[in-house]
């Protein structure tokens, strides 16, 4: 058998493997649409553009999307219980050996699941793929403690340039999340490399996104495997409201960066309005995952 078909294979043999885990604890696969009418307002997400309908002179703008998460949230709010799904996703100005336009991700919720929770349910399908090695859970502030002896939690945008410049890094950044992700990636990414699998959790609330926020720390957890960033989990934000001030506050810092912007979305908003369950959810990029498991 060539490598070619070895790999082949192999990636198959993960696909399904994937699904049956789903299958066998209830959870819905589900399709949701690749071309959306509106943009990502992720800082540091970029959307593609698409014009189609040109020759009918009926031109429309479109987007495709870099993560099915606000239609399955659509889906979410309307009573559709745990979901996965499996989709190629798109992301414009991404370059580098773990970056790419286009990727295949995996992106599931669980309902009433807290984040601690739904670790243990990843836990279990890395299991279900073969990656059984010891697990690792330490939180972002841990983690800045122990092997950058930093209180990164407490530390303002001022202390976190002191500590840039003191490392020799760049300090030229206007909110303390772009300083605190250098840091991370100068002081603790290289200390988790030999880990096989390794959970960072409870980040900075600067760096929610659209995770829930309990004091000076957000509800959100990223997983690395051998030091390589495979997955991405919020326990989630419920209400319109929260949505419509974290789209606000996101893309008010596109515009201060000079990226393309947009309007807040009021028809996710119209669909959502009467909130989602208490739930998480997790994206895994599929290539990353493949990339550092045996099967």
């Amino acid at each position: 058998m060539s490598e070619v078909k070895k790999n082949l294979v192999r990636y198959q043999d993960l696909i399904i493997k994937i699904r049956e885990f789903f299958y066998s604890h209830k959870v819905t696969e589900v399709k949701t649409p690749s071309l959306l009418l509106s943009p990502t307002t992720d800082v540091y997400i970029d959307s593609i553009e698409v014009k189609v309908n040109q020759a009918i002179s009926r031109s429309v703008e479109l987007y495709l999307h870099t993560s099915p998460e606000l239609e399955m949230k659509r889906l979410l709010s309307k009573g559709s219980g745990d979901i996965f799904q499996i989709c190629q996703v798109y992301r414009d100005n991404e370059y580098g050996k773990n970056n790419s336009n286009e990727f295949t991700m995996l992106e599931f919720y669980r309902i009433d699941f807290d984040m601690h929770h739904l670790m243990e349910n990843i836990v279990d399908l890395l299991a279900a793929l073969g990656k059984t090695e010891a697990i690792t859970k330490i939180s972002y502030a841990q983690a800045f403690f122990e092997y950058g002896n930093i209180d990164i939690l407490n530390t303002d945008l001022k202390g976190l340039k002191k500590i840039a410049n003191s490392l020799g890094l760049s300090s030229n950044y206007d909110w303390a999340e772009d300083l605190q992700t250098l840091l991370f990636v100068h002081l603790i990414e290289p200390k988790i490399r030999q880990i096989p699998i390794c959970f960072i959790y409870d980040y900075p609330k600067e760096q929610a996104a659209l995770a829930k926020i309990e004091g000076s720390v957000a509800h959100r957890f990223e997983l690395y495997l051998n030091g390589v960033e495979v997955a991405n989990g919020y326990q989630e934000i419920q209400t319109a409201n929260e949505y419509r001030d974290r789209f606000t506050t996101e893309i008010y810092k596109r515009e201060k960066i000079s990226k393309k912007i947009s309007l807040v979305d009021e028809e996710f908003l119209k669909d959502i309005k009467d909130g989602l369950p208490n739930c998480s959810g997790v994206a895994i990029g599929i290539e990353r995952l493949f990339s550092t498991i045996s099967l």
